[in-house]
């Protein structure tokens, strides 16, 4: 595992996860659950989201190999995911449907597939393969610090944000993944395909 700093590396690690689980687009989402007072907690959805995409990084090669699926197969997949997500943010559509048993909404749909989810997966493999481990940790670890600040502090955000604001962000970030969707098939369709 190389674990050398480079903070370049950090920040573009940063800046591709931070777009993916674009907290603040979602936002709406999770005051939507706080109105029909569905629980989110704040410190497991950060702390679960790094568990798992950090369990990710390091075993997602493997998972895909058990089950026989390759990297562009698999970004592929993402690619549609991110772009379904994308088409609910910008068309105000529902296609995920919020059906977690129990009332909580921490781990479904907070946890996965909104914060760590096909997305992210597909961008942590890539980057695995150009950045250090340890950078992409770090970037990650910052994420979760703003997603715990931003679920903890839902009303101020809005506040400082404001309604309009929110819903500004919701549209732009979704077209920012729209474009991150078309990317993502684009640059792996042609690899998929030729594998045929």
């Amino acid at each position: 595992m190389d674990l050398s700093i480079n903070f370049t590396q950090i920040l573009s690690a940063f800046v591709v996860i931070f777009v993916l689980v674009d907290v603040f687009g979602s936002v709406p989402i999770f005051l939507n659950f706080q109105r029909e007072s569905k629980d989110v907690n704040p410190v497991q959805a950060a702390i679960y989201s790094f568990i798992i995409m950090t369990a990710f990084l390091f075993v997602g090669d493997w998972v895909l190999k058990l089950f026989n699926v390759d990297v562009s197969s698999f970004a592929v997949a993402g690619a549609l995911v991110i772009f379904i997500i994308s088409i609910e943010m910008i068309f105000g559509v529902e296609v995920f449907k919020n059906d977690a048993p129990g009332g909580s909404r921490t781990l479904v749909p907070i946890v996965f597939p909104l914060i760590a989810g096909p997305a992210t997966f597909t961008a942590l493999l890539s980057m695995r393969a150009e950045f250090a481990v340890l950078n992409i940790i770090i970037a990650l670890a910052l994420n979760m610090i703003i997603v715990f600040f931003v679920l903890k502090n839902l009303k101020l955000v809005e506040k400082i944000v404001g309604v309009s604001g929110v819903y500004v962000l919701r549209k732009f970030f979704g077209i920012i993944l729209m474009a991150i969707a078309v990317r993502l098939f684009t640059a792996n369709i042609n690899a998929l395909l030729n594998s045929f």
